[in-house]
């Protein structure tokens, strides 16, 4: 069951907590591909959902994404090699969207800011 709601900054929080935690996200991939979609906040850009656990990131491999499945991505590896590779490619970071694909889009840096800090 999951533990996201339609409260999109304790979806985020949750996010924060679980990714420290555990020192693992969750993506959707195919093959070579992730998923990136259109954003919903900023016209003309993209986003990369992520997720916190696993077991979120498979709910969302249905319909367009059904051929999906949820790839880990090391936190550590997702600090020194993603933020810089999605900051280059201008795409956003969706962390913990919710079952509606509702939730905060960041920049890369932002997101980065936020895993690291002691006090966020």
């Amino acid at each position: 069951m999951s533990k996201l709601t339609d409260n999109l900054d304790a979806n985020f929080q949750l996010f924060i907590e679980e990714v420290r935690e555990s020192g693992q996200l969750w993506g959707l991939r195919y093959g070579e591909d992730w998923v990136v979609c259109r954003s919903a906040e900023f016209e003309d850009a993209d986003v990369m959902p992520l997720w916190s656990a696993e077991g979120d990131a498979r709910l969302h491999c249905v319909d367009e994404w059904a051929d999906y499945e949820p790839e880990l991505i090391d936190l550590e590896e997702f600090l020194d090699i993603w933020i810089g590779d999605l900051d280059e490619d201008d795409v956003l970071v969706g962390p913990n969207w919710n079952a509606e694909l509702e939730g905060q889009e960041l920049e890369p840096i932002e997101l980065a800011k936020a895993l690291v800090e002691l006090d966020a």
